[in-house]
């Protein structure tokens, strides 16, 4: 009778509500077990009376060989590459093995915990799921310069001893995520509100991964932290207009501070160029002055010695040079009659009108176009004959009165 019968346990001690015969139940058992074997049921003509005691003793030894093997076929177990196994014996830690088949005594002598090292967990400090579903217990922070900040940041972490971490933590998330909140508080204690919104996250994050690290490590909780991800860093809602107003002051006065230099950067250039070029000009004149008198020097030296080598000669010639040099300049002509007798006939239109181009040649002589008093200069005079005659008259009675 199979024990999946609806009838069954109820064709026994003549009632519907009997227990079941249980030693039905194992003679029916050991004949198919006998069955499958080829074995022979000797007690076959008796007409189907009880068991003998060899057959009964050796269905149930059957039967508890095969529930041996079966209960020593489940100590067997796999460990991957990337996770381990954790052997506890009557619930104490045993071993902790590496990748591959292994074997240990079947529940309930010892039991295995398999562990993953290489999978990635994740905690989120003061929020949960979504920055937007903030846990203001834990995300509001006092600063340094005693501001509140509202912080949401990402731990991961993973294993690196499994029986730490199976035995050392009640709640492992839990303990990570009480370890970084108070690493964070930490830090941000210790910061600006700038420092920590804007240009030192990065560096808040490696101190929190440190501190947090060193926290979990002295709890000998056997779990790495990889990576602290700030997800928002930001004042509270409720005094975010003022602090935007903040912002926007800050950033107009960073504005007005690099106009102006850049101002400076455009004006102190062409101040430091035109000092320089003055300076330049400056040294130009000076070095053309001292040549200048360099050179006079060194004229005067000349004619001093010459001047020493004949006195007279020398006089006189400074003395032609210097009225040559000043009559050039002259618009007057000076004539000297007294040594000679003969008629002077001066062109006084043709010097006029060779010392003055814009003369009116229809002007009368003497009378140049602009009513001003010119006469030919002493260069043109001097190549008339009569001129020449009167100077030499002239330059022979100084030679008589010397």
């Amino acid at each position: 009778m199979g024990m999946n019968d609806p009838q069954w346990g109820n064709k026994n001690n003549g009632g519907p509500g009997g227990p079941p015969d249980l030693e039905a139940v194992l003679r029916d058992l050991n004949k198919k077990i006998s069955d499958f074997l080829g074995r022979k049921n000797s007690g076959a003509g008796g007409g189907g009376g009880g068991m003998s005691n060899n057959q009964l003793g050796g269905g149930i030894g059957l039967i508890v060989i095969v529930i041996a093997l079966i209960w020593i076929g489940s100590g067997f177990y796999i460990v991957d590459a990337s996770q381990r196994g954790v052997v506890l014996r009557f619930g104490k830690y045993v071993e902790a093995t590496q990748a591959g088949p292994r074997w240990h005594w079947p529940f309930p002598i010892e039991s295995v915990e398999v562990v993953s090292l290489s999978q990635v967990r994740t905690v989120e400090v003061g929020y949960r799921d979504n920055v937007k579903n903030k846990m203001l217990k834990e995300s509001l922070m006092l600063t340094d310069d005693e501001n509140i900040i509202d912080i949401q940041f990402a731990v991961q972490y993973f294993l690196k001893d499994p029986a730490d971490y199976l035995f050392n933590n009640r709640a492992p998330d839990e303990n990570v995520r009480q370890a970084a909140e108070t690493a964070i508080r930490e830090i941000v204690g210790k910061s600006k509100m700038d420092f920590v919104l804007y240009e030192g996250r990065e560096q808040v994050a490696a101190s929190t991964t440190k501190l947090i690290q060193d926290i979990l490590d002295r709890y000998k909780s056997g779990i790495l932290v990889s990576k602290v991800t700030m997800q928002n860093a930001q004042p509270p809602e409720q005094v975010q207009a003022a602090f935007d107003d903040a912002v926007k002051a800050g950033q107009d006065r960073e504005r007005q501070k690099n106009e102006g230099q850049a101002y400076a950067n455009d004006v102190v250039p062409k101040a430091k160029g035109a000092a320089a070029r003055l300076m330049q000009e400056a040294d130009g004149y000076m070095q053309r002055v001292i040549a200048n008198a360099e050179g006079d020097a060194s004229r005067f030296k000349q004619i001093l010695v010459e001047y020493e080598k004949a006195p007279g000669v020398t006089r006189e010639r400074m003395y032609i040079d210097m009225m040559q040099q000043i009559l050039s300049n002259s618009s007057k002509v000076l004539v000297d009659q007294k040594g000679g007798s003969n008629l002077l006939y001066l062109p006084l239109d043709k010097l006029i009108q060779s010392t003055n181009p814009g003369a009116d040649p229809a002007s009368p002589a003497g009378k140049p176009a602009n009513n001003a008093e010119q006469v030919a200069p002493q260069a043109p005079a001097a190549a008339d004959p009569a001129i020449l005659t009167g100077r030499d008259a002239l330059h022979g009675r100084d030679r008589e009165a010397r």
